[in-house]
């Protein structure tokens, strides 16, 4: 058995123990509530490492670091919050269309603009997924604990070097300052994924080419391949195309290879639904409050079971389909005025009833608040 470190720690230090533990080398990031920690803690962490921290004059600039020492063969991140979030969209964007691995941890806050930057909302839930313009595809992991915050930066790593994209890491205040007792596992004991690399000649290598899983190997700059890259729809060859069949040929692929990785990509949490009647459908850290509800409604005698959605992008739309067809309810309690519930609404075909619970006041959604929505069932 591998030997755990045992720490307490907050939400924001266990994503920077995750990102270092997954190889990220490299941050470049711009203060911002309730996010800094994160930067805080690279700024010392990486050095250790032989990593590289750099604070940047904004968060554009910060994206585009990213991207740059991603290109350069290194795993690398950022965190920010939402007006910090919106400034990088369209480097996010380029990020996409140019298939460049990174990792952004979006820390949500209370908006819109400046909005309230000490206290938790869960309103950047629809940016994440559609910030940047354009059919593009992202994938968006959402922990709801400080552990989890380890696990699934780790896992975020991974699946942005597996499929060469941007992954959203999209916590709220609240898990990114409470504080728990976390199990750190060795590094080797963990499962780390890098990059495909090219093992063809130089001459060989076509830096777009498709294959069977969508995903091209990704070359370093300065490893002798050349390797053209541009935010313009481009060719296999990374060159500037208008062509229909080329655009076409890109854009399904970039979308295909997250398509055919949803096994792999999704990941949710089953909590007392083997007989649920009524699901609580719950992210972040209002999960945490969905979880109590449910266990104070069982004592109570009401079958309430929660399901909570780790990916939230791509949807789980298969998981929500079943929930839907075996509850007569649904309960999306959110931190916004009713983001992901717009989702389940689309794809429910009047299976179940769905309910939504909004709070914009800064304040966190309380087991109470869930169990008092739970009375228009009952």
């Amino acid at each position: 058995m591998a030997k755990m470190t045992y720490r307490l720690l907050q939400g924001n230090e266990a994503i920077v123990e995750g990102a270092i533990a997954a190889g990220c080398r490299f941050f470049a990031g711009y203060p911002i509530t309730p996010a800094t920690e994160i930067a805080e803690g690279m700024s010392v962490r990486l050095p250790m490492v032989d990593g590289t921290f750099v604070q940047m004059e904004d968060e554009i600039g910060s994206m585009g670091a990213i991207i740059g020492a991603s290109l350069a063969g290194v795993k690398s991140m950022t965190a920010t919050s939402g007006p910090g979030f919106s400034l990088m969209q369209e480097n996010i964007g380029f990020a996409c269309i140019a298939e460049v691995p990174c990792v952004v941890a979006d820390i949500m806050r209370g908006g819109p603009s400046t909005g309230l930057p000490t206290n938790p909302a869960q309103s950047d839930i629809m940016q994440t997924r559609w910030g940047t313009h354009g059919d593009h595809p992202i994938i968006v992991l959402s922990p709801h604990s400080v552990e989890e915050c380890f696990t699934v930066t780790v896992k975020a790593f991974n699946l942005s070097e597996r499929y060469r994209v941007p992954v959203i890491l999209a916590t709220d205040e609240v898990v990114a300052h409470m504080r728990e007792k976390v199990a750190l596992p060795p590094r080797e004991s963990l499962e780390i994924i890098d990059r495909l690399r090219p093992t063809v000649p130089p001459d060989w290598y076509i830096p777009f080419e498709d294959n069977s899983m969508g995903v091209p190997p990704m070359s370093a700059f300065g490893d002798g391949y050349r390797y053209h890259v541009t935010g313009l729809v481009h060719d296999v060859r990374g060159f500037p195309t208008s062509r229909p069949d080329e655009v076409d040929t890109l854009i399904r692929r970039l979308h295909r290879k997250i398509d055919k990785g949803l096994g792999y990509i999704q990941e949710g949490e089953y909590f007392l639904m083997d007989d649920a009647e009524v699901a609580i459908i719950a992210y972040s850290s209002v999960a945490r409050s969905a979880k109590q509800a449910a266990i104070m409604a069982r004592e109570d005698g009401k079958k309430v079971g929660v399901f909570r959605p780790i990916t939230l992008w791509p949807f789980m739309r298969k998981d929500v389909e079943e929930i839907l067809k075996n509850v007569r309810a649904v309960i999306i309690p959110e931190m916004n005025m009713g983001q992901y519930s717009r989702e389940v609404k689309r794809v429910d075909q009047g299976y179940a009833r769905i309910i939504t619970l909004n709070r914009v006041d800064g304040q966190v959604i309380t087991p109470d608040d869930i169990l008092r929505k739970l009375k228009e069932v009952y």
